[in-house]
Parts: C-alpha cells; structure tokens; sequence
C-alpha cells in the first residue's frame, strides 16, 4: 500500500506513460510502409492502409477529446490503449489488405486520439516539463533502433506482440499520473461548433493541414526511400534513432525559446526546417547530405511543432475546451494526411521519390506564405514551459 501511495502522481508515473506511449508508436507504425512493401503491396496499396487509418481517425478524434473534456482523461486513454494492443496481436495474423486496413486504422485512430491528450498531461504535472516529455523521445528513439534488429532476425511479428506489452505498461503509468486541474466531477455538453466559432481556429487548421499532411507522408517513406537508396534495414533503423534523438535538446531547452518567442515567430521557424529538408531532398542527390539534413531537421521540426500547437490552443481557447480543440487538430491532421497519402502513393509508383519530395516543398512555402498573414496572438505572461 505504501508503494502505491508513493507511486500516484510519481515520475515513475510519467516515465512509463511516456517511454511506452512513444515507445509503442514507433513499434506500430515507424516500419508500416517496409512491412506491407515486403509483404508484396504496391506504395498505392500502402498508402491505401494508411489513408484509411486517418479516414476513421478523423471521425473518431473528436469524439475522443470530447469524451476527455466530459470524464476522466486517465480512464478513457486507458481503455483506448488496452483495446488498441489488443487488436495489435490480431494484426500479425492478417494478409488480406483490407483486413490489414480495417485493424491497423483502430489501432492507429485511438492511439492518434490519445496522442495529444498524453501531450497536455506533460504540461499539467508537477514537473518541468522537459524533464518528462524527454521519455517520450528516449522511448521512439529506443524502439526505432531495436525495431530495426527485431525486423531483419525475428520476424515482424514481434514488433505487435512488443507493442502489446508497451501498451500495458503505459496504462500503468496513466493510472498513477495526477493532473493539476481538478478532476472532472460533473459533465457538461461540449460542442465542436464552440471550438469552430474561437477566432483565429479556421485559419489556424489549414496551417496544420499543411503542417502534418507533408511530414506525416515523409515520415512514412523516409525508411521505404533510405532503403530504396541502398541502405540496409539496420543501417535505415540507425538514421531514424539518431534523427529522433535530436529532439532531445528540443524538448530539454523548450523554457529558453517557448516562452520567449512570439506563436507567429515559432510557427515560421519550423515551416523554415521542412522549407531545408524538401529542398535538400528534392535538388540533392547525394545520400549523406540528404541523411546530415535529416538528422539536423526532421525530428526537431515535428517536436518543435508539437509543442508550439500546445502553445497556440492553450492561448486562444478556454481550458474547458482544450482537449476538445486539441483532439480537432488531431483531425486535421488526420484529413491532411489522407489526401497527402493518395498524392504520395501514385507519385512514388509512377514517377519518383525526387518529385514526390518536389511537392512537399512546395506546399511548405505555401504554408510559409500563409503563416506571415497569421495574426495569431501571444499571451507573454503564459509560461507553460518550465
């Protein structure tokens, strides 16, 4: 009993939610796209899976941070997760596609629903918050690289049976987290046209559109296309752990640039990294050049902006429509990435992955372009970053 008391609200607590979360989502998803290629899919097909995966997240999102705002965050993520690892061990068994479509889009869609509410928690704890969210990118990091070994000499069914058992041990660590908001005691009815109405939330989602829809496809073809350059699975499981660990000072320096730089500064600075990286992709050939810039901006980028989205929701919308907002963002994210999906597959089938990463670069200048017209507000007496 004594060890239970010591253990809610403890960082254990919030290690394991956090190294396992992440941990489990590189186990999933990181090598979907080298898993159904071996399996003998097209990139189409791939993209198929992935798209349906983000079709139903779209719809079960919203209704997922609802659900947050109305009862107990740390029962419902908890449920969602034990549910998804369920349907993780069934996945191994699956070769028709679109069995393979209908598992991993429940899988994905709850752990996608979960994701930006665990996100939140990080900044609700009593601790700082790069000394916990640091897990996060410690737990992927370490996944990708084991991944990776477990692909090429066991087999990928071991990656479903890990990603079981990491599920488990993050609902372990959800139970003993502590928010500093009150607990939800009473329900109200929350509406997603309230969100709507906020000012500055339409424009803001199609920034996100654009945001996710290009890193969501290169972070899904980035092994696919490493390996298609000659790297072996090991060494594409090495670029992608060493790449995520560059999130590390990210995440650990967040309190000396996220509360210091206005929402519209941040949002320019990784439009900037994804502006470097296609570009780099798109016009340079050379594998060890395009590997430096991965390392330098792919996961720096994709962390920056998580943190900054949190910034930006917790700035223009009231707390008790917070999750709710966050889980739309989720959505959009979702949607954009469905269309970016389509578009990926048949550019990578009939054309190549030089102009496939073309067109990523030109929809981050667009998205550039739109975010100099953003007059988005900063709170400077709001330090969530401590």
């Amino acid at each position: 009993m004594n060890f239970l008391k010591r253990y809610q609200n403890s960082y254990l607590s919030y290690f394991l939610m956090y190294f396992f979360f992440f941990f489990c989502v590189a186990f999933f998803s990181g090598f979907i796209s080298v898993y159904l290629m071996d399996k003998g899919f097209k990139a189409t097909q791939v993209s198929f899976v992935v798209s349906c995966s983000f079709i139903l997240s779209v719809v079960l999102q919203p209704i997922i941070g609802k659900m947050n705002d109305l009862y107990e965050s740390r029962y419902v993520n908890s449920l969602l997760l034990l549910i998804a690892g369920m349907l993780s061990i069934i996945f191994i068994f699956l070769d028709n596609l679109y069995l393979i479509a209908l598992v991993y889009s429940l899988v994905l869609s709850m752990t996608n629903g979960t994701n930006p509410i665990i996100e939140r928690m990080a900044i609700l704890s009593r601790f700082p918050y790069g000394a916990i969210r640091v897990w996060a990118t410690i737990g992927y990091a370490v996944a990708t690289m084991i991944s990776g070994f477990l692909y090429q000499n066991i087999g990928a069914g071991s990656l479903y049976v890990l990603f079981t058992i990491g599920e488990i041990l993050c609902v372990i660590g959800i139970l003993g987290t502590r928010s500093m908001l009150p607990e939800v005691t009473e329900t109200k009815k929350v509406s997603m046209k309230e969100v709507f109405k906020i000012k500055h939330i339409p424009y803001y989602l199609i920034i996100v559109c654009l945001f996710y829809g290009v890193t969501n496809v290169h972070h899904l073809y980035l092994p696919a296309m490493l390996k298609y350059s000659g790297l072996k699975m090991d060494d594409v499981s090495i670029v992608i752990f060493f790449s995520t660990l560059s999130e590390v000072p990210v995440i650990l320096l967040s309190k000396f640039y996220m509360n210091r730089f206005t929402n519209k500064q941040l949002l320019m600075s990784v439009f900037v990294l994804l502006i470097i990286q296609f570009f780099t992709f798109s016009f340079i050939t050379s594998l060890w050049i395009q590997i430096i810039v991965v390392f330098l901006t792919k996961t720096v980028a994709t962390m920056a902006f998580v943190m900054i989205n949190l910034k930006i929701i917790t700035t223009i919308v009231i707390p008790t429509l917070q999750n709710t907002a966050l889980s739309l963002v989720s959505a959009c994210k979702s949607f954009a990435s469905i269309v970016f999906q389509l578009l990926a597959g048949y550019m990578i089938d009939y054309l190549s992955y030089q102009k496939f990463y073309l067109v990523l670069f030109v929809f981050s200048m667009i998205g550039m372009i739109l975010i100099c017209f953003f007059k988005v507000p900063t709170n400077q007496k709001l330090k969530l970053f401590h």
